[in-house]
């Protein structure tokens, strides 16, 4: 059946093609009846307004999207719940991209949102070099805000989280626990935030002079099977090698660990202490309930997407911003298990 159009609604209404214009645009500019009159044409018509086709001649989107490192990590799941809120309460959509950490198709994603005119991107970019795709968009006019990502650039604003800071406290926690062999988890080493942690941890433990060593085992995603396949790599070194504690860079690589360590019939945290990263809302409801470094996700959306939408409105008001959140460490029971100095 096909969709009645403007023209049709005018005519059944009895009006001019601009007072049903007005109707649907600036309503409180037609009187009363008049009005009354148009939305029952509109009801008994099934009319649906074209919103992309108004979209386009004013130049300007209703729809804001944002790409993502991986869909499926709860971690972003939050950071989305956050943006979507105030999004939405400005009228608006949010559009869910997912990179899957790959940059070719995070370059495709942004072509078509590039096409389709969007409103703004908050983004989480694959890699932390050049971002030539996100600067083509800038110089369209399309606002960008990187999301847990920070940046030296003048052209964009900026949400992100210490990272390195973060790596600090887990790295000063297991020393504080009486940890000598630590092992960091998590890769690939490209992505800015796996980097910042790692470089965190490495200098608390340089500036603790304890003797202590950090053993790296990159991986190649940020997943739970990932740090399962870590974790066999840990086991199948010599005992006296073995790290006696690990960091990882997110929770769903401590939850590999932690699986892969139950099912070998190790105890965590007496044999191994596990702290992860990122306190999504898993890691508590763990078997053995996850000490992690905690993120304030959802601020992290709301915040973005506040930055992105003041950038949107008309006029040179706005100015670029970078918001830094502090991290902090939720202490529970895969780590809280004080070792007596061994090496």
């Amino acid at each position: 059946m096909a969709t009645a159009n403007i023209k049709e609604v005018a005519r059944h209404a009895g009006v001019s093609l601009g007072t049903v214009s007005n109707v649907l645009n600036r309503p409180d500019t037609v009187a009363p009846a008049t009005r009354q009159r148009v939305l029952d044409a509109i009801n008994t018509l099934g009319y649906v307004r074209n919103d992309s086709a108004r979209q386009l001649r004013a130049g300007h989107s209703r729809t804001v999207a944002i790409v993502v490192l991986d869909v499926a990590n709860p971690f972003f799941t939050d950071v989305v719940r956050g943006a979507e809120q105030v999004v939405e309460e400005a009228g608006a959509m949010l559009v869910v991209c997912n990179s899957g950490e790959d940059s070719a198709r995070e370059r495709r994603h942004l072509e078509l949102l590039e096409e389709q005119r969007v409103r703004g991107v908050l983004i989480t970019p694959v890699g932390h070099g050049p971002q030539p795709n996100l600067d083509k968009l800038i110089d369209r006019g399309i606002p960008v805000v990187l999301v847990d990502r920070g940046t030296g650039r003048a052209n964009r604003c900026s949400v992100a989280v210490d990272d390195v800071l973060g790596g600090r406290l887990a790295m000063d926690h297991l020393l504080d626990q009486g940890h000598h062999r630590i092992a960091y988890l998590g890769g690939p080493l490209s992505i800015a935030q796996v980097a910042d942690r790692h470089a965190g941890a490495a200098a608390a433990l340089d500036e603790r002079d304890s003797g202590a060593e950090l053993r790296v085992a990159v991986t190649t995603n940020l997943t739970v099977a990932a740090g399962r396949r870590a974790a066999e790599e840990l086991l199948a070194l010599p005992a006296r090698q073995r790290p006696t504690a690990v960091f990882c860079a997110n929770d769903l690589i401590a939850l590999g660990v932690l699986q892969e360590l139950t099912a070998r019939g190790l105890r965590v945290p007496a044999d191994v202490a596990i702290v992860g990263y990122d306190d999504i809302e898993f890691a508590d409801a763990a078997a053995v309930p996850l000490s992690s470094v905690r993120q304030p996700r959802d601020q992290l959306g709301r915040t973005a997407a506040q930055l992105l939408l003041e950038e949107a409105e008309p006029g040179d008001a706005h100015r670029h911003r970078h918001v830094v959140f502090q991290p902090e460490l939720v202490v529970r029971r895969s780590s809280d298990h004080p070792r007596r100095a061994r090496r």
